[in-house]
């Protein structure tokens, strides 16, 4: 009996689900970190994170997708000399790519979180059939071995999660062509003996367009087996095993976001970002080197995926945003 109600149950999909809700919960405060960099070396506006836009329409992921930014980017606390570049430009609005990252990447830290919850309730769960009542001295058979809330909440979890992906490669191609970025295009010296980052934008849209493929729901399939007994299943398994699937691909996707961001610094250099910012620059830097000609691209990205798995990106911000927020509260 105990054996079985190791397999008998939402075992497999609940916990290859665990393993990549955790991997997205350190990707989502990241993507924004990532984000944050692209935007003000793009010369981007943190306009469009005034609490009170936020406060206007209160979801909780915008608010505080918007909170980090507003911890990151230009300000008394920490000032950007690439912002002060430009103040008073004359630019109203920046891309959506830009713009609405508050409103993006903040329904898919709500989607982690409803994910969250449906999992921990799993993993404390009886889901064995029968299940025996000890306490009663019956057993009795019924459903809780149905994978129906786990299966979608993975659905629900690859498509909210791969969006971080979606709107990364927006940016990706913004850093690398110059007429968005006013950078050399591609973001190298050179640009007639070296094709720079458009291998890389170009992988980074290949896995963009895989997840597409990857996010549509299994769990809105069934098949009939055991002659009818079985007669609707929720095919979890499939969904748990492509959710890994793309947030793998999103991992890397934002590898390259951050390797293009830190390489679009150097052609702004004497000037720098803010300290939180600088921070990330130098946690990779010392991993990854600038990119001077062409160069064999996959160590780089592994390198850079290996730092967003081990939450090392978010950890070189985290003292500043904490300081940063206890300021704003004070």
């Amino acid at each position: 009996k105990e054996g079985l109600a190791l397999i008998n149950g939402t075992q497999l999909i609940t916990a290859l689900g665990a393993e990549a809700l955790v991997r997205s919960e350190h990707l989502a405060p990241q993507a924004d970190v990532i984000a944050a960099l692209t935007l003000d070396v793009l010369n981007g506006t943190n306009k469009a994170f005034d609490p009170d836009v936020h406060n206007a329409r209160p979801h909780k992921g915008q608010k505080l997708v918007a909170s980090r930014f507003r911890c990151l980017l230009d300000s008394s606390m920490h000032p950007s000399e690439l912002a002060a570049s430009h103040r008073g430009c004359g630019r109203v609005q920046d891309a959506y790519s830009l713009r609405c990252i508050p409103q993006v990447h903040g329904v898919s830290n709500d989607t982690l979180d409803f994910v969250h919850g449906i999992l921990e309730t799993e993993m404390n769960s009886a889901t064995d059939n029968p299940i025996v009542f000890a306490e009663r001295r019956e057993t009795v058979s019924a459903g809780n071995f149905h994978g129906e809330y786990p299966a979608k909440a993975l659905d629900y979890l690859a498509i909210g999660v791969h969006e971080l992906a979606n709107i990364s490669e927006r940016r990706i191609e913004r850093l690398v062509s110059p007429s968005y970025s006013e950078l050399p295009a591609f973001l190298v010296s050179e640009g007639g003996l070296n094709s720079g980052f458009m291998i890389a934008h170009c992988t980074a849209a290949a896995l963009v367009s895989e997840n597409k493929v990857l996010t549509h729901p299994s769990s809105v399939d069934s098949q009939t087996t055991s002659a009818g007994t079985e007669d609707h299943v929720s095919m979890g398994g499939f969904a748990a095993r492509k959710a890994l699937k793309v947030v793998e691909n999103v991992e890397n996707v934002l590898a390259i976001e951050l390797l293009a961001a830190c390489q679009a610094v150097e052609f702004r250099r004497p000037l720098k970002s803010t300290a939180p910012l600088e921070a990330v620059y130098s946690v990779v830097r010392q991993v990854v080197p600038a990119l001077v000609k062409d160069r064999f691209f996959t160590p780089d990205i592994e390198a850079a995926a290996k730092l967003l798995r081990e939450n090392k990106i978010w950890q070189a911000v985290a003292p500043f945003v904490e300081n940063f927020q206890k300021q704003e509260m004070a």
